[in-house]
């Protein structure tokens, strides 16, 4: 372009009307660092777009998509050990209807029952108490010193409830006892649900809050393209909850949903179950249930703190 306003000053322009040639070599300078200066434009605006402050919240919530993408690669690219594979298909078929049906039993009873006696190893109401001071001081600071807190503290929590889970299995492995320790270790994970839920402000008892943990435990398992669809509903079921959107939630929803969870456990842990059903050699099977609870509850975590920091943005 400052080429072609020079030509046409020197073609178009009588001689008799040009002041001077450095009439036309400033001109030609102007005309270079103006087109120079629009080329740049857009890349400054760009530099410059980086420099604007985000909010806490934000920040966190783009921290939470990059801990998402990680599960999405590892829930992708994951595959069985060939000697889990091969053991696998040596368990009669019978013993994965068993577990599927332990699995169904145990969420079912403990949502019927077992609410109240997984209440008396934790104290409710301090908990709800703790997070409405958390909840106004994250309001009166917002920072992301603040926020750093709440994810420290959430994982501290996980970190506690999974020794115990530790122990658990190791101890009752060690007896052989597999199918029975269902039960127990169903309940120690509700119990870490249900913490967590009430650590981020969230109630647990009604149909609409089962539900919920019931996706988050079935995806969490999920592998593959299943995974992928699993997680998409969950954060769907984010979205309508945040917005306060209308969730009707039936008996007959709850009933397949806790069937979904108990045949996506049942797949998950067949081979362990099996193995911690063996005597003394059972103590390798009981390891499982820590290795499982942490990847259920980092998924749970993951997904409370988003939906907390969701309802923040409004």
């Amino acid at each position: 372009m400052p080429v072609l306003t020079l030509i046409f000053y020197i073609i178009i322009i009588p001689e008799g009307k040009k002041k001077s040639l450095t009439f036309f070599l400033h001109l030609f300078y102007f005309s270079s660092v103006s087109a120079i200066i629009r080329r740049k434009q857009p890349q400054e605006v760009e530099e410059s777009m980086k420099f604007i402050k985000k909010s806490p919240v934000t920040l966190e919530l783009e921290k939470i998509e990059k801990e998402e993408k990680r599960l999405e690669q590892r829930a992708l690219s994951c595959t069985e050990p060939s000697w889990k594979e091969a053991l696998t298909a040596r368990i009669p078929p019978k013993m994965l209807e068993n577990l599927q049906k332990a699995f169904c039993m145990a969420f079912r009873t403990i949502f019927e029952k077992g609410n109240l006696l997984i209440e008396k190893t934790y104290r409710r109401d301090e908990l709800e108490k703790d997070f409405k001071v958390r909840d106004f001081s994250l309001d009166l600071k917002e920072s992301r010193k603040e926020y750093k807190k709440l994810r420290t503290e959430a994982a501290r929590r996980n970190l506690k409830n999974q020794a115990v889970s530790a122990a658990e299995g190791l101890g009752l492995g060690l007896l052989g006892v597999g199918l029975p320790d269902i039960a127990i270790f169903t309940a120690m994970l509700l119990r870490g649900v249900y913490e967590m839920a009430l650590y981020f402000g969230f109630s647990y008892d009604t149909p609409e809050e089962r539900f919920f943990i019931l996706c988050l435990l079935e995806a969490s398992v999920s592998r593959g393209e299943q995974w992928a669809e699993n997680n998409a509903r969950v954060d769907r079921l984010i979205y309508t909850l945040v917005q306060k959107k209308e969730l009707t939630v039936s008996e007959e929803d709850l009933e397949a949903q806790i069937q979904a969870v108990g045949n996506a456990f049942a797949m998950d842990m067949l081979a362990a179950k099996f193995i911690q059903g063996l005597p003394v050699v059972g103590a390798f099977g009981g390891l499982s249930n820590p290795v499982c609870w942490k990847q259920v509850m980092t998924y749970v975590q993951l997904k409370y703190r988003k939906r907390y920091l969701m309802g923040k943005t409004g």
